[in-house]
């Protein structure tokens, strides 16, 4: 028996049909681990999956239902269950089966050689090619970004140690970018390849749309792990662009004016204007920034209520 504490954090958003196969899954892979946790965030479903979780809780005090108002998206689901996980070693996986529960003891492994972050590189990857030629357009890409030498960012099959998920914050979208937001604070990051399945239940809850929000994320995960704290540097360096621009304009017209040239009726000069005063606009909101330094993930609770059977 592994006298480590394991933690298996599930966000379920309409997946009733899978819940009881996975469950028992999930067990089975965690009859090595004395000490575990299984913590199932209903992320707003309005199928029978909260009721089915609700009697895996009655039947197992090992099990937590963390029952959100409505859905707020995977990343926050996430948020919340590492919230209120308690385990050495933080597992998460998605709930439509996809994710095998098998490979839960070879994460835990791979932790255990001194990683901080393991992700799952599904390699045989078992979905359509609508799905899987964009994923690895976005895997490229942040790759080359974040400079983060995985395969898989979005495989939802990962191990963490505990000290990750309570340094990092989730909302949006971030679950794509975990493994980022952990190299960002210098926790150590790999992978290891994991068998995926095809979808047996249910239809995928995402659509060609998240390319285009995953986008927008990977620009707030390079801006806030760069300049969270130093937003001058950012837009400071904006407004020196263009302040020196519409100075050097500026100071060129000023030299024609002194040798008799008009300059009142030439676009360039209002060019000149303007990149002055957008210039020290983006100083300005840098200013403001810096005074704000941080921005806080909003304060008010999404938990409807967090349900555990009394041993």
């Amino acid at each position: 028996m592994i006298k480590q504490s394991v933690s298996i954090v599930i966000p379920v958003y309409n997946e009733d049909e899978s819940i009881s196969a996975l469950y028992s899954e999930v067990k089975n892979s965690l009859e090595s681990f004395p000490s575990h946790e299984i913590i199932f965030i209903n992320d707003g479903s309005f199928d029978n999956s909260l009721y089915k979780i609700t009697t895996i809780v009655e039947q197992d005090s090992a099990v937590t239902l963390i029952d959100l108002y409505s859905n707020f998206g995977k990343a926050d689901a996430l948020n919340e269950g590492f919230k209120v996980a308690t385990g050495d070693i933080i597992i998460t996986m998605d709930a439509d089966l996809q994710d095998d529960p098998a490979e839960i003891s070879n994460l835990v492994s791979k932790i255990n050689e001194g990683w901080d972050v393991v992700s799952g590189w599904k390699v045989d990857r078992q979905d359509p090619i609508s799905k899987r030629w964009p994923s690895k357009l976005f895997n490229a890409v942040m790759r080359f970004v974040t400079k983060v030498k995985i395969h898989d960012f979005n495989c939802g099959l990962k191990a963490y140690r505990q000290k990750v998920v309570k340094a990092i914050d989730l909302y949006g979208g971030m679950h794509r970018y975990t493994p980022a937001l952990a190299a960002q604070k210098g926790f150590s990051v790999t992978e290891i390849p994991v068998n995926h399945r095809s979808r047996k239940f249910g239809v995928t809850k995402y659509g060609g749309s998240r390319i285009f929000h995953g986008f927008y994320d990977l620009l707030t995960v390079m801006f806030l792990g760069k300049y969270l704290t130093r937003p001058l540097h950012f837009f400071g360096s904006i407004g020196l662009v263009l302040l020196s621009a519409g100075f050097a304009i500026n100071v060129y017209l000023t030299v024609g004016w002194f040798n008799g040239i008009w300059i009142g009726n030439r676009p360039i000069f209002f060019l000149g204007i303007l990149l002055l005063i957008v210039g020290i606009q983006f100083f300005s909101m840098g200013l403001i920034g810096e005074l704000i330094t941080k921005t806080a993930h909003r304060n008010e609770s999404i938990v409807l209520r967090k349900y555990k059977k009394e041993q």
